[in-house]
């Protein structure tokens, strides 16, 4: 393509296609003024054909280099390709030039034979070698003819050593090379749908072509520079490579790969010889042996092991689809065999898995996809024990704690658990005495089953090692197992599963009553419920939710008003319902404002500011006190309903 002079900085920086050049300065001040534009419809290439202006099209250049890019417009919103900054380019479209005083590339260029146009397209490199090897008056004849040409610069890239085994036999090497990269008929970029084959002209062997959704062509992992230039006797297309024949599986590259010995028996012991020689497209993260030896010996022991923790890991190394490395310009998330997903990325020029610079060795192609060599293994969360699912993330204080506590061998055996983990934060004051009672204290933070958070529900009953009942409590804003709330998504381990939780557990010990009862705060509101008489149903099964004013909040009454209260059961009684909802809310469920409708039946409103829990606007003392039928809230204030003399409806769940 010819460069057109564009004063870019004219141009909207973004705009649809519709409306790109729309009455847009151009050169030294001509106007360009579109009436309709094309699309390409496999490469962001925009070719104007107007009258005023035609056959100008625009790409996606990167700065400092000759690279261009036809990518999507999607990419040109990015403005970067790998990380480095590019700007959008205004040229000639193929098979157009610009005239001296004309606007835009009015001048179509006289169709030639695939042998002339290889010198126009910047592939002269190519045409020489068609010279040399005779193949010229085959590419200048009559036919229907596609080759997809390697740039000058492809051919300037090849090892000393591979080129000269080429030119020193043009006549058998050298012409194979070449008619491997063409195809027997005209085939435009509109026909180079992803995943296909092409038969070359060399033996038949396929060629493989991808069409990514970014836009990116490549053909073998070659990407597409320049395309569709026409000829006379068919198509050129310029790619950034020369391309090889390919024989060879994937599992073929693993059995004679020397760097790869160490997964070879990994494959074999899993028995996915099979799936890496059988027809279909994948990527395969090739762990090289160094991958494998970075790994703690009773880590890859223990996985290797494992017939289930090895396949996963081997899974979580192929993807469902092959991603040739040209084709990776930004941030993607690709889909593994396995079931979960890798971000693959590029930096400059090194590709990335999970943002590390780990791919050491790009593009082997193979028959049935493409391989990857990576020098770190990716080990999936399923193959991982608990203690490993910790490591590095927000609840690695915790795993400490366990392993102080002595309880390392049932977060690293097979024993089916779900740990609740308090995060790191909880911890930022150090960690608590191990004793026994703490020792008890964690043994009731693992489940006796592996769950998964989407399957629990309210209400739901969940058995710990420590012989505790946990409940389930479903909030519209939160998911929480007694006062501890989830928050993170689930890590699911080989046999364990990690809930990460905002706070130490506290599991319930016996009912409402009881736990007054044990704590001195409370001596005065025991006597109150007593002489009330709602001591019975604090005690039954339920579901309270109950802000239990401590001695100070009675302390805080005027001693005449307190007497008149205690002397008068049926106020008394009144009064306390107004503190007790008949359902259970945790502090992690309260967010701006929660309304609970009181036994009393007034509302209770209760809010959350600066990390303090309020309700009816007074400051909670201390939160989520858990007893078996319901959650107690400390407050040091005796809580007034709305007409302190209207007396509530009778309640049948607390008597009177």
């Amino acid at each position: 393509m010819e460069q057109i002079d564009l004063q870019l900085s004219k141009f909207p920086p973004f705009a649809t296609p519709a409306g790109f050049f729309g009455q847009r300065q151009v050169g030294s001040g001509s106007t360009l003024g579109v009436s309709t534009v094309r699309r390409e419809a496999y490469r962001t290439l925009f070719c104007f054909v107007v009258p005023c202006s035609p056959n100008v099209c625009a790409v996606q250049k990167l700065i400092g280099t000759n690279r261009k890019y036809f990518t999507n417009c999607k990419q040109w919103y990015q403005r970067k390709i790998c990380g480095k900054s590019t700007v959008i380019s205004y040229e000639c479209c193929p098979g157009y030039e610009k005239v001296p005083g004309e606007k835009g590339c009015p001048a179509a260029l006289p169709l030639s034979n695939i042998y002339e146009t290889l010198g126009v397209v910047g592939s002269a490199t190519t045409q020489l070698y068609s010279d040399r090897s005779n193949l010229r008056p085959e590419i200048e004849g009559p036919g229907s003819f596609t080759i997809f040409a390697p740039s000058n610069e492809a051919w300037a890239s090849l090892p000393a050593e591979t080129l000269d085994s080429l030119v020193s036999n043009v006549n058998i090497e050298l012409l194979n090379a070449l008619r491997y990269h063409m195809v027997n008929k005209r085939v435009l970029t509109d026909d180079l749908k992803h995943g296909t084959t092409l038969n070359s002209m060399y033996q038949d062997l396929p060629i493989q072509i991808h069409h990514y959704p970014n836009g990116i062509v490549t053909v073998n992992c070659a990407r597409l520079l320049k395309a569709d230039h026409h000829a006379t006797n068919g198509v050129v297309h310029v790619i950034d490579k020369v391309i090889a024949t390919t024989t060879n599986s994937i599992q073929h590259i693993i059995e004679t790969e020397e760097s790869l010995e160490t997964l070879r028996a990994a494959v074999a012991a899993s028995d996915l010889n099979s799936l890496l020689e059988s027809e279909g497209q994948y990527t395969l993260l090739a762990p090289t042996n160094e991958a494998f030896e970075k790994i703690p010996r009773e880590t890859l022991n223990r996985i290797l092991g494992d017939p289930e923790a090895l396949r996963d890991l081997l899974n979580h190394h192929i993807l469902k689809s092959a991603m040739c490395a040209e084709a990776i310009i930004a941030g993607l998330t690709m889909e593994t065999l396995e079931g979960t997903t890798l971000d693959v990325g590029c930096s400059g020029e090194e590709l990335t898995l999970n943002g590390k610079p780990i791919i050491a060795n790009k593009d082997v192609l193979a028959t049935n996809g493409v391989v990857h060599f990576v020098n770190e293994l990716l080990i999936p969360d399923s193959a991982k024990t608990l203690f490993e699912l910790a490591q590095e993330s927000e609840v690695s204080k915790s795993m400490d704690f366990f392993r102080q506590a002595g309880l390392s061998s049932h977060l690293t055996g097979s024993e089916r658990v779900t740990l609740l983990a308090p995060v790191n934060d909880v911890f930022k004051d150090g960690l608590p005495v191990v004793d026994s009672n703490m020792k008890n204290l964690l043994l009731n933070h693992i489940i006796r089953d592996q769950l998964s958070s989407k399957y629990l529900y309210h209400g739901q009953k969940l058995q710990t090692l420590g012989d505790k009942e946990l409940r389930v409590f479903v909030y519209r804003n939160n998911l929480c197992i007694e006062n501890a709330c989830i928050a993170a998504h689930d890590k699911r381990g080989r046999f364990g599963t990690l809930f990460s939780v905002d706070k130490m557990l506290t599991p319930p010990s016996g009912s409402v009553m009881d736990v007054l009862k044990a704590d001195h705060r409370f001596s005065t509101l025991v006597a109150a419920i007593q002489s009330a008489g709602l001591t019975e149903n604090l005690n039954r099964p339920g579901t309270f939710t109950v802000f239990a004013p401590t001695n100070e909040a009675f302390r805080a009454m005027p001693q005449g008003e307190l007497n008149k209260l205690m002397g008068n059961a049926k106020e008394l009684a009144n009064i306390l319902k107004f503190h007790v909802a008949d359902e259970i809310l945790v502090s992690g469920a309260v967010s701006a404002l929660v309304r609970l409708k009181s036994m009393q039946g007034d509302k209770l409103e209760v809010s959350t500011k600066n990390n303090v829990i309020h309700v009816n606007k007074e400051p909670v003392a201390e939160s989520d006190i858990m007893a078996t039928n319901g959650v107690i809230y400390a407050v040091n204030s005796v809580l007034q309903p709305q007409g302190r003399s209207v007396v509530s409806q009778r309640n049948p769940r607390l008597g009177k």
